[in-house]
């Protein structure tokens, strides 16, 4: 029998006041050495649907931990991690898996795309994966496309694209399956000044045009006039700043 997820399917509507992401009371430690580090230690963080929202934090306060454990990679030690309805911290790893591949995209520093896939075949990754027909997959991969200014790059290889045209794809890639969330981890960390407005600009724009939530990683504090909600990470717990 296949296994599949015991999640909601992604709404299709943007409640007032409905959270896509409620983490409540999250601990977590890694062992170091003979002991432990406590990275978090009852962290609190809620982001409402449709919201765009940024962790910021320095190096080590646990920015990677807190994104791992909100995309389902990681569990914690304690508290609860709810992803559009779903208590993550309940799941197999099967099923975490299955609900990241359906009801999360992702953007990442280094692109992450597949080499040897075209421009229009990384697009449709997660469309194909899911079992979308490849009719649909096509025409929603050419839309994603020509929204983010690659029309003519369909057939193009990763490698023959800039880094601002690769980050481009993978935005498109990251919208293609209308995830209920979008996580991105420094999406403009490896880009000049000049390319990493155009993508903050791109990823602001599409993402709150198709109802969708953003919660970026991010180190820039002049990217945070952008965002609804502001968490800043440090010793463990989660500070929320509402704009």
């Amino acid at each position: 029998m296949t296994e599949t997820a015991p999640t909601p399917s992604v709404p299709t509507a943007c409640p007032a006041g409905d959270l896509v992401l409620d983490l409540r009371g999250v601990t977590k430690r890694y062992r170091e050495g003979t002991g432990y580090r406590d990275v978090l230690r009852g962290a609190d963080l809620q982001l409402e649907r449709g919201a765009l929202g940024a962790i910021v934090g320095r190096s080590g306060a646990g920015k990677s931990t807190l994104l791992n454990l909100i995309s389902g990679i990681d569990q914690p030690d304690g508290g609860a991690v709810v992803v559009d309805g779903a208590h993550l911290e309940r799941l197999s790893e099967r099923e975490r898996t299955l609900f990241r591949r359906r009801h999360l995209g992702f953007v990442f520093q280094f692109y992450n795309l597949v080499p040897t896939l075209t421009v229009e075949e990384n697009v449709r990754f997660l469309l194909d994966l899911n079992g979308t027909p490849a009719d649909e997959a096509r025409q929603r991969a050419d839309e994603l496309l020509r929204a983010v200014g690659l029309a003519d790059r369909g057939a193009a290889f990763p490698d023959r694209l800039s880094g601002g045209e690769q980050q481009r794809v993978a935005i498109a890639r990251a919208l293609a399956h209308d995830p209920a969330l979008v996580l991105a981890d420094e999406p403009t960390g490896d880009l000049d000044a000049e390319t990493g407005l155009r993508i903050l600009d791109l990823l602001e724009n599409l993402t709150r045009e198709r109802g969708r939530t953003l919660l970026m990683v991010t180190h820039d504090e002049s990217t945070l006039d952008r965002v609804d909600v502001v968490f800043r990470l440090a010793e463990g717990v989660v500070e929320t700043e509402r704009r």
